[in-house]
This record gives C-alpha cells, structure tokens and sequence, in this order.
C-alpha cells in the first residue's frame, strides 16, 4: 500500500481571476488569465505554476539518474506548458515540453537520461496518458533564449 510522504493543501476563491493560497501560509497569490486568454496577465496562473512545479521535479529526477549513471555535470531543465482548445469535446487541454541539457554530455545520453526521469518524475507520472508530452534534448543556449 501507498504511504503518503507529503501532503499540501490550497485553497482557491474566484477561479482564473481569484486569490489563491496555501493553507501552511508558506504561498499566497492573486491569480488572472493570461493576456492571450483576455485577462489582465498581471497575477499567476495555473499553467505558470504547473511549469514551475514540473520542472523542479522533473530536474530532481535527472539528478538522482545523472549520480547512478556517474555523470557529474551542470543540467538545465525547462517545461513549457501549452493551453490548446480541444476540437473533439470543447473547453481546453494541456500540452508538454520538457527540455533538456547537460553540459558537455551527448546527446545520446542526455536522450536517455532524459527519458529515464521522465519515468520516474510523479509530474510526469501523474500526466501520463493524460496529456502530449514531448521530451527534447536541446543546446545549451536554447533554454536561456527561449520564452
């Protein structure tokens, strides 16, 4: 059986445009539609912190695989989150791209170190089957120059 480890609760009041915060009182944010989606762009927004999130985990994954497999080198992991209409049933659906780069690592390895965190990353975990997901190897400039 599962053992919960760790646990967290928010709380949210006026959805895309409301505040929202964690009840530990560690966090606590307005929240707003992005501009591209008509709102004022000025708060966070669910698909900023599903970034953020995903790539903090997705990085831990990589490191503790960069150790096993003896590859000491600095790595950059970017997540791009994409909100895209759904023709088949209306409304939204999420898509990922995870971006990474090791330094001075091929990219046949970093390929599979890459794919090895993706499996095991509970971000990843979680979207599985659920969304598209595409993991790239890329260079180490284009994760700094790219918005």
């Amino acid at each position: 059986m599962e053992r919960r480890r760790y646990t967290i609760r928010a709380i949210n009041t006026g959805g895309r445009n409301g505040e929202s915060r964690l009840l530990d009182g560690s966090l606590s944010f307005q929240a707003s539609m992005p501009k591209e989606m008509g709102g004022t762009g000025e708060g966070v927004n669910p698909e900023q912190l599903l970034a953020l999130g995903w790539s903090a985990c997705y990085h831990s994954a990589l490191e503790r695989h960069k150790k096993d497999a003896g590859v000491d080198a600095p790595s950059k992991v970017a997540v791009e989150i994409g909100l895209n209409t759904d023709p088949e049933i209306g409304g939204f659906k999420l898509s990922a791209i995870i971006e990474v780069d090791i330094e001075g690592v091929n990219r046949e390895t970093v390929q599979a170190l890459a794919d090895k965190a993706h499996g095991d990353c509970a971000y990843s975990k979680a979207t599985r089957n659920n969304i598209d997901v595409q993991v790239q190897v890329t260079e180490p400039h284009f994760i700094e120059d790219v918005q």
